[in-house]
């Protein structure tokens, strides 16, 4: 479930009307539930726990700092993919010992970084990577914590740019010679095989490919365990949820119902795996991002203008690609409501955003409430790959984010000014130097505000 809803005509988020939080802090506008992560986390967690198990939230699903402690606060791990996810987990102050670090380039750099904070282990992509993690130890006299991760050519039936369990993708090492790199790294001086690792891909909506994946891997853990003496095995993430129909979803009822809609709950989850997983007796580990993010987040943007061609009606908003690049990029599909409800027949539009590329979209042909220049919408299911994929595309800012629990509220990133975009560029120093540079006026302070409540 989680806490966006229409309460009368309003759409909030927990106990705070979504109009309230425009009119203090404009548009585009992220807006996160702190209700909605805590929930998403106690669920998966309650469902596993006849296991020992650790929940590593992906970051590169959504890395403010404000989401990392909430996570750190109800005492889940890390998924890391840089040295700067690292630190940020210190930032937040997260346990960098409960972090596993993965992805498939790091450097010597990264790797001495997080063998100096005591992470808990690499998730390691290659040989060649085995050497590299081998040679930075040595250097630094550190034992390195490692899990091989294997690619059990499992096909997840999702998008192409989020599988990740084939031998066309670039991730791991091919299950057949895992056994034989496993022998060749315990011969490596400096690292420790603490475990192994698999994950075959984003957005599974079936338990399917799960079972499977685990049912293949399972045996090969035992074996490497009574070779190596892993400490934990771990089965990724990839938990799918609701993108359609996702204000729905928030009703706890049709949470209880879902089997028949398309969304694989913790508890279906837990009751497929808990038994190919307990015989083990190892630590699982899971690396789950969007599902505990994604429906935890809305996109708040105003429509600019109306725009009728002879074929299209195009909303024109003023987020665009750059605050949300999931449409562009995935050709995804994110739920858009009103922030009023609006009565009447719907319109087929095309929402669309001011940057200068024709992939600038969010929705194509879709029905939609009639609505005008000032209208305020939402972009559901957000969460997840939004914000934290922003960019500064067509020099724009990066937008406000705001943290709601309950009847509070805050600003947990700051607008970014727009001479900031620039801030580390320079004029050449042959060039002339302009007379005037460009002011600004100085953001607001991070402030925690009360907005309206909940009407009954």
């Amino acid at each position: 479930m989680h806490s966006f809803r229409y309460v009368g005509r309003e759409l909030f988020c927990e106990d705070i009307a979504l109009s309230d939080l425009v009119r203090e802090h404009g548009t585009p506008l992220y807006v996160y539930s702190q209700a909605t992560l805590a929930d998403h986390y106690s669920k998966l967690d309650t469902a596993l726990a006849p296991l020992d198990h650790l929940i590593c939230f992906a970051m590169k699903s959504n890395s403010n700092l404000a989401v990392i402690r909430t996570f750190a606060d109800l005492g889940g791990g890390f998924d890391t993919v840089s040295a700067g996810e690292i630190q940020r987990v210190i930032a937040a102050g997260g346990d960098p010992g409960k972090c596993v670090f993965a992805g498939v380039g790091k450097t010597e750099e990264e790797i001495a970084f997080a063998l100096k904070q005591g992470i808990y282990s690499f998730n390691v992509e290659s040989e060649a990577e085995l050497a590299r993690i081998s040679k930075v130890a040595v250097k630094l006299k550190k034992i390195a914590p490692v899990a091989v991760r294997v690619n059990p050519n499992v096909d997840a039936h999702t998008h192409a740019k989020i599988t990740t369990g084939t031998y066309d993708n670039k991730f791991g090492i091919q299950f057949e010679s895992i056994e034989a790199v496993y022998a060749r790294a315990a011969k490596l001086p400096n690292i420790r095989l603490r475990g192994l690792q698999m994950h075959i891909g984003s957005q599974l909506t079936d338990v399917e490919p799960f079972r499977k994946a685990v049912e293949k891997v399972g045996p090969l853990v035992t074996k490497l365990n009574a070779r190596h003496g892993f400490d934990f095995f771990s089965i990724g993430g990839g938990i799918g949820i609701v993108y359609e129909d996702a204000l729905a979803s928030g009703d706890v009822a049709w949470w209880k119902t879902a089997a028949g809609r398309k969304i694989l709950t913790p508890d279906l989850y837990a009751k497929t795996l808990l038994p190919l997983l307990k015989p083990l007796g190892l630590k699982i580990l899971l690396e789950p991002g969007r599902f505990m993010s994604g429906n935890a987040g809305a996109l708040v943007t105003r429509v600019e203008y109306i725009k009728k061609t002879g074929k299209k009606n195009f909303v024109i908003v003023d987020a665009a690609m750059n605050d949300l690049i999931r449409p562009a990029f995935y050709d995804s599909f994110h739920e858009i409501v009103p922030l009023t409800k609006k009565a009447g027949a719907k319109v087929s539009s095309d929402v669309v955003g001011p940057v200068c590329e024709s992939g600038d979209y969010f929705a194509k042909d879709r029905p939609l409430p009639k609505v005008g220049e000032g209208d305020t919408l939402a972009l559901l299911s957000a969460g997840a790959y939004g914000s934290v994929m922003g960019s500064n595309y067509n020099s724009r800012s990066l937008p406000t984010e705001i943290l709601v629990h309950g009847k509070k509220t805050s600003v947990v990133r700051r607008r970014q000014a727009i001479a900031d975009i620039w801030a580390n560029e320079a004029i050449a120093d042959w060039q002339q130097q302009p007379k005037q540079p460009i002011s600004e006026k100085p953001q607001a302070k991070v402030k925690v505000t009360k907005a309206t409540k909940a009407k009954k």
